[in-house]
């Protein structure tokens, strides 16, 4: 029987520690969990969360690409800018401050801010979300100068690239 190298990093009789350097001492089986419970929360989202990604999806927010319920082991971020290393939580009545506090340190170990809003805030003053959210990604600094590596379909960031060379290209000499 053949294995795929992510079934294999599963096996039983594996080393504990698995993850290939993306999962910081965490194992396959418990990343694989992080990633089937995303991907359970990005197809179940609560209204508060859907109301937000209407405006943090397709870059409307000063061109910034964000991604739902991104895995960043051990937790899972309800949405992530990673050109800027910024998470947005949307916090219920239920979470408590201790252990967010906990997380957010953690997180900001890892070089990532988080931006919390309540669930009130956004239902009642998505405008006043969008500022907060507009102003971090401001004071923010990119993490990379240059289009992502794996650029959309459309080919978005490639146009970028070809810009910016065309420029440097024909920049008059001095």
């Amino acid at each position: 029987m053949i294995l795929t190298p992510t079934d294999d990093a599963k096996r039983l009789n594996s080393p504990p520690l698995q993850g290939r350097g993306r999962g910081w001492g965490l194992s396959a089986g418990f990343i694989d969990l992080l990633n089937q419970r995303a991907a359970e929360m990005r197809r179940n989202p609560t209204e508060p969360e859907k109301r937000l990604w209407r405006i943090l999806s397709n870059g409307q927010l000063g061109g910034h690409k964000f991604r739902r319920q991104a895995v960043i082991a051990p937790y899972i971020a309800d949405f992530l800018c990673p050109q800027k290393a910024l998470i947005v939580e949307v916090d219920g009545d239920t979470h408590d401050e201790a252990k967010d506090r906990l997380r957010d340190d953690h997180l900001a170990e890892r070089g990532y801010r988080v931006v919390r809003v309540t669930n009130l805030d956004v239902m009642s003053n998505i405008d006043g979300v969008a500022y907060a959210i507009r102003t971090a990604l401001a004071e923010a600094p990119a993490r990379w100068d240059r289009p992502h590596p794996n650029p959309s379909p459309e080919g978005e960031g490639l146009t970028a690239l070809h810009s910016r060379k065309s420029s440097e290209n024909h920049a008059p000499d001095q």
